[in-house]
C-alpha cells in the first residue's frame, strides 16, 4: 500500500491499488524484490499516459528491464485483460447494472504505426497505412474487448475476428453458463456478417446507419457511445500511434488505458 502521496498523475492512490493489487497475479519468487509491484505498476501507467518509450522512463523509476519484463510477462498470460474484465464488472455493479451486458457497441479505428512489426497494412478507405484497432464496449462505454489487426482487413471480417475471440474468452473464463449479451449495434460495414454472427454465436447485430439525407455532423444512436470510447482512450499518449512491434502488446496497452481509467471512476 502507498504510503506516500503519488508523485506522478499516473501513480495509484491508496484506494486506486486496494482496488487492483488482488487482481495481480501472486509472485512466486521467494527473495526480497528490491522495487514494490507499486512502483512497477505505476511505471507501466505512466508508459501508456505519457508515450514515452521504456528507456526514457524516469530514474526515480525501477530499472526499464524490470518494468517491461514484468509488462511481457503480463501480456503472456492475460491479465491485463483479466483485470481489465474484473473491473468492467465492478463499475457495472457501482452504476447500478448487472455484471454482464446484454448489449454491446462494435467499432474500428485505423491508426498509423512508427515501426515495422506484425501485421501492418492500409486502410484503403482512409489511405491509412499501419493497424486497426476494433473493440466491443458495453453501453457505459466500458471495453470489453479489443483486437488489433492489419489495417488493409476490411471491417466486416476483422468484426468476425473480434466477436470470435471475444466468444472463445467467454467461455473459458465466464462463471456464468450462459453470457448475457444478445444485441450488438454496428454501422453499415458489419451488414454482411449478421447472419455469421448469429449463427455462430448467437448474437444480433442491429446496424445502426447514417440518414443519407442529413449532412455535417450527427449523433448517432448508440454508435456514439464507441466513439466517445475512442476519445477516451486517445487521451494516453502511447496510443496516439501504433509504436508496437506486436498486436499482442497493442492490445495490452488498449486494455491498460482501459484500467486506468477505471480505476478513477472507482
Amino acid at each position: 500500500m502507498p504510503k506516500t502521496p503519488p508523485k506522478y498523475p499516473t501513480d495509484l492512490n491508496c484506494n486506486e491499488w486496494k482496488i487492483v493489487e488482488p487482481l495481480l497475479p501472486k509472485c512466486e519468487v521467494k527473495r526480497c524484490r528490491k522495487w514494490s509491484m507499486l512502483s512497477i505498476i505505476n511505471a507501466i501507467f505512466y508508459v501508456t499516459r505519457s508515450g514515452c518509450a521504456w528507456r526514457m522512463l524516469p530514474k526515480d523509476m525501477p530499472a526499464w528491464q524490470t518494468i517491461y519484463g514484468y509488462f511481457w510477462r503480463y501480456v503472456k498470460s492475460d491479465v491485463w485483460r483479466l483485470i481489465n474484465q474484473a473491473l468492467v464488472e465492478k463499475v457495472r455493479v457501482k452504476q447500478g447494472r448487472k455484471t454482464q451486458p446484454s448489449a454491446a457497441i462494435m467499432d474500428s479505428q485505423s491508426v498509423k504505426t512508427s515501426e515495422g512489426g506484425e501485421s501492418r497494412g492500409i486502410d484503403v478507405y482512409k489511405q491509412t497505412p499501419g493497424r486497426k484497432r476494433h473493440i466491443l464496449v458495453d453501453t457505459l462505454g466500458l471495453l470489453l474487448t479489443v483486437m488489433v489487426h492489419s489495417a488493409s482487413i476490411p471491417d466486416g471480417n476483422g468484426g468476425k475476428l473480434l466477436l470470435k475471440a471475444f466468444f472463445e474468452h467467454v467461455k473459458r473464463y465466464s462463471t456464468s453458463r450462459a453470457y448475457r449479451l444478445r444485441t450488438i449495434y454496428a454501422d453499415g460495414a458489419y451488414a454482411d456478417i449478421t447472419w455469421f454472427v448469429k449463427f455462430y454465436f448467437g448474437w444480433l447485430i442491429k446496424v445502426v446507419k447514417r440518414p443519407s439525407s442529413v449532412k455535417g455532423w450527427l449523433t448517432l444512436p448508440k454508435r456514439w457511445i464507441v466513439e466517445r470510447t475512442f476519445a477516451w482512450l486517445g487521451k494516453y499518449r502511447r496510443l496516439a500511434r501504433d509504436y508496437e512491434h506486436t498486436t499482442a502488446s497493442s492490445e495490452s496497452f488498449v486494455y491498460i488505458a482501459s484500467i486506468r481509467r477505471m480505476l478513477k471512476s472507482l
